[in-house]
C-alpha cells in the first residue's frame, strides 16, 4: 500500500511540474500555433489565416501586409474606411491584401455586395463563419475585450503586428505604416 501511495505521488508530481513547464515546444503551444480561420470571400474564393506568434498570416502570401478590416455595414465610420482601403489596395496591390471581417451575424451575400458597391469596398469581404472566430482572436490579441469599438484596422506582416487603429482614420495614417513596414 505504501509503494502505491508512494508511486501515485510520484506521477501527480511528474505531471504537475510538466504541466508548468515552459519549453516552447510543447505540445499545447504548437497546438496553438497551428489554429486556422478558412474564410470564404463573395465571389467564393476561399482564404486560410493561420495563427502564427503574436499575429497572423495569410496561406500562401508571405511577405504581404494582411489588413483586417473589422466593420459593420451600418457603421458611418466603416462606411469611410472602406474607400481608404480599396485605394491603399490599388495602391499596393502587390505588397498587401486587405480582408473586411464583418462583426455582423448572418448577413447575407446580397447586403455585403450593397455595401461594396454603395461604399467602393473594392477588397476581398466576408461574412463566413470563421469570421466571428478570427475577429475574436484579432481582437483578444488586440487586448481589445468582448465590447470593442468598431472599425478595426490590424495590419501584421510576417506574422508580426504593424499597427492597428480604431474609429475613423484617415488614409495618410495607414499608408504611412504600410510604407514603413515595407521599407520604402
Amino acid at each position: 500500500m505504501l509503494r502505491k501511495s508512494i508511486l501515485f505521488i510520484s506521477l501527480l508530481v511528474m505531471l504537475v511540474f510538466q504541466g508548468c513547464s515552459s519549453d516552447e515546444n510543447s505540445s499545447v503551444n504548437n497546438m496553438v500555433s497551428q489554429i486556422e480561420y478558412t474564410l470564404t470571400a463573395l465571389d467564393k474564393k476561399q482564404y486560410t489565416v493561420k495563427k502564427s506568434g503574436d499575429g497572423f498570416i495569410l496561406d500562401r502570401e508571405e511577405g504581404k501586409i494582411i489588413i483586417f478590416d473589422i466593420f459593420a455595414t451600418w457603421c458611418p465610420p466603416c462606411r469611410a474606411a472602406a474607400s481608404h482601403l480599396t485605394s491603399l489596395q490599388k495602391k499596393y496591390k502587390d505588397d498587401i491584401i486587405v480582408i473586411g471581417l464583418t462583426i455582423e451575424d448572418d448577413i447575407s451575400n446580397e447586403k455585403l455586395l450593397e455595401f461594396r458597391k454603395e461604399y467602393n469596398a473594392d477588397y476581398i469581404l466576408t461574412n463566413s463563419p470563421q469570421s466571428r472566430r478570427l475577429i475574436n482572436a484579432i481582437t483578444t490579441e488586440l487586448k481589445m475585450g468582448a465590447r470593442y469599438p468598431i472599425p478595426i484596422i490590424a495590419m501584421y506582416k510576417d506574422g508580426k503586428l504593424i499597427n492597428h487603429f480604431v474609429g475613423a482614420i484617415e488614409e495618410e495614417f495607414i499608408d504611412s505604416d504600410i510604407k514603413r513596414a515595407l521599407g520604402k
